[in-house]
């Protein structure tokens, strides 16, 4: 088999490429930049073009789509439809099966649990674009013109999570720089940090169970969810630091988001923060008979990642 990547470098493609060449698989990574890794075969491509993407998966008996585009809703609006249809349009032609690393945006503000039947009720711009692109999929699967999966992932933590992740942002880029930790709203809200190790292993569980085709699944996140405060003590505890944290209020991000779009675009989404976010992975845990990384075990092996990362050792060299 053929397992090919598409969004080489990101923080679940590359677990996911390091799930599949510890089972032996054959593995093709494509990126827009030609991002390479030892084992496996690199293809350079852009996905938002057709022939690109019909190249790079010639010959794929798996795709996973886990490309990650800039936090800009233009791009996003402009460039998630192309990458979706042309992703749907190649696998099809080379009878591929397709799994779609999708977030929880199109759930928006939830009361409770988010399961796989959560309906659909976006509360950003954001949030609408996601809801577009995953009815396109829902369409094929219930037409059973391609074998495929949306398999959704709480915000992530662990090996090679950084620009994508808030808890690295926030807390252990700090932290492992001599800083205090830092929260977005409220540190005492109840929130689910799905781990990257975990996303990996669920996505090559998927690929290889036929049943698990042309449904959505939550990849395996522990529960229950940990608050804020709990996140940054087992951080602290684990590096011997103070367990000192600062807030980020909700008035003090809107005036940086005049000045950095990054923060501008991420102001919408901050309901996330405000309220309990609660993931449930129970249906993939029951059906695979999978434990979820404990909280204090994932933090402490994602520290043990980050210090021997290229940017903490160029740091400790002073």
């Amino acid at each position: 088999m053929i397992h090919t990547i598409l969004g080489a470098g990101g923080s679940v493609g590359n677990a996911l490429t390091d799930e599949l060449l510890k089972n032996g698989q054959n593995i093709r990574i494509v990126s827009r930049s030609g991002y390479s890794v030892k084992g496996a075969e690199t293809v350079k491509g852009d996905v938002t073009s057709y022939k690109d993407t019909l190249e790079s998966i010639k010959g794929s008996d798996v795709v996973y789509l886990c490309i990650g585009l800039p936090y800009d809703r233009k791009i996003w609006s402009e460039r998630w439809p192309k990458i979706i249809q042309n992703t749907i349009d190649a696998c099809k032609k080379e009878n591929a099966k397709l799994l779609f690393l999708d977030n929880v945006y199109s759930y928006g503000k939830v009361d409770g649990k988010m399961t796989e039947t959560t309906p659909y009720n976006p509360c950003s711009v954001k949030g609408e674009i996601r809801v577009k692109i995953a009815l396109l999929l829902e369409r094929e699967m219930k037409e059973r013109n391609i074998q495929t999966i949306i398999a959704r992932a709480a915000d992530w933590y662990g090996p090679y999570a950084a620009d994508s992740s808030l808890p690295y942002k926030f807390m252990f880029d700090k932290l492992m720089r001599g800083k205090k930790a830092q929260w977005l709203i409220d540190a005492d809200k109840l929130h689910s940090y799905s781990y990257t190790i975990d996303c990996a292993k669920g996505l090559y569980l998927l690929s290889m169970s036929n049943d698990a085709f042309n449904q959505v699944w939550h990849l395996p996140t522990f529960n229950p969810p940990l608050s804020g405060k709990e996140f940054i003590e087992f951080a602290t505890k684990e590096l011997n630091v103070s367990s000192e944290y600062s807030i980020l209020k909700k008035w003090m991000i809107r005036m940086v988001g005049f000045f950095n779009k990054t923060v501008y675009e991420a102001y919408e989404m901050l309901y996330q923060s405000e309220f309990d976010y609660w993931f449930d992975s129970t249906k993939f845990n029951s059906a695979f008979n999978y434990k979820p990384t404990p909280y204090d075990e994932g933090i402490r092996e994602t520290i043990d990642f980050l210090k021997h990362s290229r940017i903490f050792k160029i740091h400790d060299s002073g």
